[in-house]
């Protein structure tokens, strides 16, 4: 019989419980950091969501890196589209990455159950449902507020949540992660075993599988978009270790403020494939599912495919006009399809 992780929603903690000054000294950046957080976490949503847009429209406006790495990523992902509609398409993205930014200090600082009531709908919830005494995977792409979606998911059951330390806000964005009740696994073998463990209770662990992985082992490349991503291999690793079956979960952003709709999507198949090249083909297919649910607010800008096979041109140099974006991508989308 079948049961589903009942959501436990943790008691409200205050902006100032979650961001107790550490022990150690900080520096004036971040003390400025989190001087800004704070502040933008008492402003109401709608006005951080028109912030963030016009931010993110003066990154559009402005030749940068930021903006030509967007557009050939959706060069890469769109090829079929005209030059006008990926220029349209990226600027677009980049006001969605404005609001992304914007609205992660309330979804850090508020108390959970304030953010938590800002989602108006889940989509798919009976993928949560497991076995008793069975793990799940769940995997969220940096796709509309991921923040959101990882504190959904640590108030639904015992949770661990793969997490790559930062040089800046570091002990905020541990305590704003851990007041849903989620334990934070290191990008570390230390933390993989942390991962194992839970999915051997029976919890649940959460990564963000869209990262490019930085080590030489437990990677490989396969098609993301039909071009060669260098892609993890641990959520194979995990998914055969314990049985636990895999997940996608995303956090839409919903039109003028208006809330987040939660979607849970069924991985393909093959994600815990024996075969190394077939289970990150199939993980790369799940992030392509995710994206297509709102393509507009994933995090384009990422240089996803930095690293390249053996004898591969890099793709984010050059110049920044736009022209020369479309080229890049049309020229690394036409020696794929040649290879």
């Amino acid at each position: 019989m079948k049961r589903r992780q009942q959501a436990k929603r943790p008691a409200a903690a205050s902006p100032s419980t979650l961001t107790a000054t550490p022990a150690r000294a900080l520096s004036w950046r971040e003390r400025a950091a989190r001087a800004l957080v704070h502040a933008l976490a008492r402003v109401p949503l709608p006005v951080l969501h028109r912030l963030g847009a016009a931010v993110g429209w003066g990154i559009a406006l402005i030749p940068n890196r930021q903006r030509r790495n967007a557009l050939i990523n959706i060069g890469l992902y769109a090829p079929q589209r005209p030059a006008v509609e990926l220029v349209r398409m990226r600027n677009r993205s980049l006001r969605e990455l404005g609001k992304t930014l914007f609205e992660t200090a309330p979804l850090w600082l508020r108390p959970s159950a304030e953010a938590l009531s800002l989602i108006r709908e889940v989509r798919g919830i009976e993928l949560l449902e497991r076995e008793p005494g069975q793990g799940l995977i769940v995997l969220s792409p940096h796709l509309g507020a991921w923040e959101l979606a990882g504190l959904y998911l640590s108030t639904c059951g015992p949770t661990a949540i793969f997490y790559k330390p930062q040089r800046l806000l570091d002990d905020l964005i541990v305590e704003a992660r851990r007041r849903g009740g989620a334990t934070l696994a290191p990008i570390t073998a230390r933390g993989i075993r942390v991962l194992l463990g839970a999915l051997e209770r029976g919890e649940t662990a959460g990564i963000l599988p869209d990262q490019e992985p930085r080590e030489e082992k437990g990677a490989v490349f396969a098609p993301l978009f039909g071009v060669s991503a260098y892609t993890m291999l641990l959520v194979n690793r995990l998914a055969r270790r314990s049985g636990a079956p895999v997940i996608f979960m995303i956090a839409e952003r919903l039109p003028r403020a208006s809330g987040y709709r939660i979607h849970c999507l069924r991985a393909p198949e093959g994600i815990d494939s024996e075969d190394d090249v077939t289970a990150a083909a199939a993980l790369n297919r799940g992030i392509e599912q995710c994206i297509a649910v709102c393509p507009e607010q994933y995090l384009w800008s990422y240089r996803r495919f930095r690293r390249r096979p053996a004898g591969e041109r890099k793709l984010y140099t050059g110049s920044l006009r736009d022209a020369s974006a479309i080229e890049i991508a049309r020229r690394q989308r036409q020696a794929q399809s040649a290879a």
